[in-house]
């Protein structure tokens, strides 16, 4: 489908503003740019964005940040790739970069770590509303329920996460491919064995370092940023360089700001290396996205059509399923020690899952505050 192409400046313009006022995660981020896109400037048909849409689902990344890539490529090609997808992720990473110099500064003093209390609760009742509607999705069938609950009793005995979600994988890619008679290519599977490997714990961290974890997790992210949580909880986490309650520290902060989820890489990325780390773990966390985008792109239709591919989904979504219910449990565990926590998730949960929901963002405010208030008490 041929369009017009439109100036590298427009959509500098459009998916910064995108960038600046993106709040409540991937489907809110769509939508917001099928209006500009589709029903503003009608860059493309709503039939094409649908497409879009489907193809993101297919390829490793943050879905929202990689349909900004779709359609910067669209109107500008590929130059507007790059300048959509930069202009989307740079107020997002901007602000988190502040907020980690922030957090590294003055986390622990008395008058920020009540606000910090508030929050930790409010994101588990955010990452279970995100279990719940991405489990729907993924839970396709008896044998997905049987493999998902495989990887959740294995990543709750210690089991690295990334391991457990790429053998699911492999798993159910040669179990559905064996039943449906149709033979697998390990071209499909290899590449992300491959990504697996050089895991091993690093001793002393460096920017270096931070920027091939971050790559390695970019590489290899299906889903919604989300599940990016128990991804990070394998590569940081497990390997020493970060205590779980740093990581939720992180996840509520990515919650604040506007744009990708992803972002949190910055605020990670700062915590580890100062600000040689947050360029590192951001531009690890958002090139596999460009590159995947850029190349892949050609070749969407063909993949949409793959057996193959689609049975490496299935199985990755439903073990990512899983492990966020494991990582849910631990971070559970972690952070309602006391009533005033357990006070905030309950309310967090309520408004979350309950008749008045609110924006993710107004959980986490609302989160900071009462634990300012319960300290009080």
């Amino acid at each position: 489908m041929t369009q017009e192409k439109g100036t590298l400046s427009e959509i500098a313009k459009l998916f910064f503003k995108l960038g600046c006022i993106a709040f409540g995660g991937p489907a809110a981020h769509i939508a917001m740019m099928e209006k500009e896109v589709i029903e503003k400037r009608k860059w493309m048909s709503q039939q094409h964005f649908l497409d879009l849409i489907g193809a993101t689902n297919l390829i490793p990344g943050p879905n929202s940040t990689e349909m900004t890539m779709h359609c910067g490529h669209e109107r500008g090609g590929v130059p507007g790739l790059f300048v959509a997808g930069i202009s989307f992720i740079f107020p997002a990473v901007v602000i988190t970069g502040i907020l980690g110099f922030l957090y590294v500064e003055y986390g622990q003093l008395p008058e920020v770590e009540p606000f910090i209390f508030g929050i930790k609760p409010a994101v588990l009742a955010i990452i279970a509303a995100a279990v719940v509607k991405l489990g729907k999705k993924a839970l396709k069938g008896w044998e997905l329920g049987v493999l998902g609950a495989i990887v959740l009793i294995a990543s709750l005995l210690g089991v690295n996460e990334i391991i457990a979600l790429l053998t699911a994988g492999v798993v159910g890619t040669l179990y559905f491919t064996t039943k449906s008679k149709f033979d697998a290519s390990p071209k499909t599977i290899l590449p992300f064995l491959f990504l697996q490997a050089g895991s091993a714990t690093v001793s002393k961290i460096t920017a270096l370092n931070v920027f091939w974890s971050f790559l390695k997790v970019g590489s290899i992210l299906y889903g919604s940023g989300y599940v990016l949580f128990a991804y990070l909880d394998a590569e940081l986490v497990m390997s020493g360089w970060l205590t779980r309650p740093e990581l939720i520290d992180a996840i509520a902060v990515g919650q604040f700001t506007p744009g990708p989820v992803l972002s949190t890489a910055t605020f990670i990325g700062y915590q580890l290396a100062g600000w040689q780390g947050a360029i590192a773990a951001s531009v690890g966390i958002f090139l596999p996205s460009f590159l995947f985008v850029w190349i892949l792109n050609p070749l969407i239709p063909k993949m949409r059509n793959s057996k193959t591919l689609g049975f490496f989904l299935d199985s990755v979504n439903v073990a990512a399923v899983a492990v966020m219910v494991a990582v849910l449990f631990v971070m559970g565990q972690d952070t309602l020690t006391d009533w005033r926590a357990i006070v905030i998730g309950l309310l967090g949960a309520f408004f979350t899952f309950g008749p008045k929901k609110l924006n993710a963002m107004w959980i986490v405010a609302g989160g900071a505050v009462l634990g300012y208030l319960l300290k009080l008490v």
